[in-house]
């Protein structure tokens, strides 16, 4: 009998190990590119594109400096903030109405319109796509806008509406029928009930476009080739590369990279907890 007990502890002591080991690799693996990016932003092109060193042999600091003139990153992270604000906002307000559509009414066309949505998780068309939006925006006048832009990367958040709908299904329906009897419309139930208590989940939702919106490269490129005044922070940091010379300047390209990663973090450091509470709360009601 004790000799089980002992084998059972000595697997649980086991298993422990290889999960924080494991754990232990995957942090290294998620850590690193920030990592190697950071300290070869801070290294010459030289030293950089020859290898050697994991870190600097001299601090070059000045090329933070160097990235912020060229890029000009105070006129292109505003047209980034404003873009990336302006889509979680459209996709946070799209994807709360769909979902609670999806989720509570029945209409014709429902199952074929999610037989759609859920085809979208699993197809991903890519670059395939960037035509005939670019082509749609054009033909409506707003190719060469902010609003073109926005509209292009809000999309149809097939993904974003499938997780509200499993979140909203989750919300006893007696909610809305005590809502009803005392007098609610639909509009009443939606914007009285529900949408509060969705507040966890279209905080995972606003997380995720803020992120794709601000690391979103070349949709932006596309849609900005007319008009450059348009182009995000994204788009500005990878042609950082190019200097005047002709010559790949990979380590201010690496600096103005560094920078740009700032507001994202900022942005998650503020909202993990509603992160993880929203994530937590859809698995469980989903």
């Amino acid at each position: 009998m004790e000799t089980g007990v002992k084998s059972n502890r000595l697997s649980a002591k086991i298993a422990k190990v290889c999960a924080v080991l494991f754990l232990l690799v995957m942090i290294v693996f998620t850590l690193y590119p920030i990592i190697y990016t950071v300290f070869g932003s801070l290294k010459t092109n030289a030293e950089l594109t020859a290898g050697g060193s994991f870190l600097p042999k001299e601090w070059q600091f000045q090329n933070y400096y160097q990235a912020f003139i060229q890029a000009d990153f105070v006129k292109y992270t505003g047209n980034s903030i404003i873009l990336a604000v302006s889509t979680t906002a459209l996709a946070v307000v799209t994807c709360a109405l769909a979902g609670f559509i999806f989720a509570r009414r029945n209409f014709v066309g429902k199952k074929i319109l999610l037989v759609l949505y859920t085809s979208m998780m699993f197809i991903s068309l890519g670059s395939v796509t960037l035509y005939p939006i670019y082509q749609f925006l054009q033909d409506v006048g707003l190719s060469k806008s902010m609003v073109g832009l926005i509209i292009a990367l809000t999309g149809g958040q097939a993904v974003n509406v499938l997780l509200v709908m499993g979140f909203v299904k989750g919300i006893p329906k007696e909610l809305d029928e005590a809502a009803i009897i005392d007098g609610c419309t639909i509009y009443g139930v939606f914007g009285k009930i529900i949408l509060p208590l969705m507040k966890p989940i279209l905080a995972v939702v606003a997380l995720f476009v803020f992120r794709n919106t601000w690391n979103d490269y070349i949709t932006t490129l596309i849609m900005t080739i007319t008009n450059p005044d348009l182009q995000t922070l994204t788009v500005a940091v990878v042609q950082l590369k190019y200097s005047v010379n002709a010559a790949a300047e990979w380590h201010i390209m690496l600096a103005g990279a560094s920078i740009a990663i700032i507001p994202i973090l900022i942005v998650y450091l503020f909202c993990n907890k509603q992160f993880i509470a929203g994530l937590t709360a859809g698995a469980v009601k989903g």
